[in-house]
């Protein structure tokens, strides 16, 4: 199977492109190769690529996410992405935004993309992306968290229906379109636009529910309570599925996404699933040697400092790091010794550490006569 091309080169803007330009770019390439305008062979999968990109790329969270994960963030079945199919894009909806309608009713040059209708076509409830702050404590341990969203859902009153007494529309005859004649830049064009009494579905309402004022959601605040994977990072994200916007038409809710920060901790610090322990010694314990109680994960244990041991020498504990979300195994734990030197020292201090300083070091002669090589 072919691999797709990259978004942005479709609509030819880079990745730092703003909204704007994206749109900009849009409407030029639409233009050009809009299957009523352009008919040389390949325009019509030409504008399907284009309608494809812009449908992801004018999208906030649905950019984010092809920025972080590429095409397979749209793949359905696919971990932590939330899916993407043609029919998820209305290009009716997008041009008659971008053009005024004078694009619309395209829908019959290709079967199973474009659609007559966002009113009349099951289309999938919105995605939310949110920032979840947790303690190093609870990534490393897992936890339970409650947390407040808010998200749209079919108005209990109307039945997601958005009004009562439902009846054909008296606009459009229950076609859910408007047929109309228009002069463009490339001549006179027979165009059909969504009518702007029904929007599309071909219904009316002989009252309109002022619980959702007619638009069949509403707003709720909620709160749900999650749990929070043991070994979650910075950066990781948790997909709630089907807790997103309310489904139009019967389509599926979308899906929650919760993207973590994991708060830094006073004395561990971590590197994807190992963590590093800074570990203050005095001369005597690294010239000695001696035996260190030290905190771990999973409570105090002891490391043994050999004697002669020199300053960030680092010791290696097997096994006593964090076991990642999707690892079988645990990391390491590594102890980092910091010898510290005493700024205030008695008489009978100094005359011990002059004493010691007479002590011949290790390689020493060996280092004199390399300093007199350079002379």
């Amino acid at each position: 199977m072919a691999s797709k091309k990259d978004y942005y080169e479709i609509l030819g803007v880079n990745k730092n492109a703003t909204d704007e330009e994206i749109k900009r770019a849009f409407r030029l390439k639409a233009k050009k190769y809009h299957p009523d305008i352009n008919k040389e062979p390949g325009a019509e999968e030409k504008f399907k690529e284009i309608g494809e990109a812009y449908s992801v790329l004018s999208d906030k969270n649905k950019r984010a996410q092809y920025d972080q994960f590429g095409h397979e963030a749209f793949t359905a079945g696919a971990s932590n992405n939330p899916g993407f199919d043609m029919g998820d894009i209305n290009l009716d909806d997008i041009l008659s935004d971008l053009f005024g309608g004078g694009f619309g009713g395209f829908s019959s040059a290709f079967s199973g993309f474009g659609r007559k209708s966002s009113k009349t076509h099951a289309r999938r409830g919105d995605d939310l992306l949110m920032h979840i702050k947790i303690s190093f404590e609870e990534a490393v341990n897992g936890c339970k968290k409650d947390i407040k969203v808010n998200v749209n859902e079919k108005c209990s009153e109307c039945n997601g229906k958005g009004g009562f007494g439902e009846e054909l529309c008296r606009t459009c005859g229950g076609s859910g379109v408007i047929k109309e004649e228009q002069r463009t830049l490339f001549g006179i064009m027979q165009t059909q636009k969504t009518c702007p009494r029904c929007e599309g579905s071909g219904r009316s309402f002989k009252e309109v529910c002022h619980a959702c004022g007619g638009d069949g959601i509403v707003s709720k605040s909620k709160t749900l309570t999650i749990n929070v994977p043991a070994g979650i990072d910075t950066g990781n994200q948790l997909r709630l599925s089907g807790k997103g916007g309310a489904g139009i038409n019967g389509g599926a809710n979308g899906d929650i996404y919760l993207e973590f920060e994991v708060e830094e901790h006073k004395y561990f610090e971590r590197h994807d699933d190992d963590i590093y322990l800074e570990v203050p010694i005095t001369i005597t314990d690294a010239i000695l040697g001696c035996k260190k109680e030290i905190p771990t994960l999973t409570g105090n244990g002891y490391i043994e400092i050999k004697p002669g041991t020199q300053n960030y020498t680092k010791l290696k504990l097997k096994g006593k790091g964090i076991k990642g979300v999707n690892s079988k195994t645990y990391g390491d734990m590594y102890v980092v010794v910091n010898v510290i030197i005493p700024t205030k020292l008695s008489k009978k201090q100094k005359d011990l550490l002059q004493e010691l300083d007479e002590t011949d070091l290790e390689n020493e002669a060996e280092f004199k006569e390399f300093k007199k090589s350079l002379k």
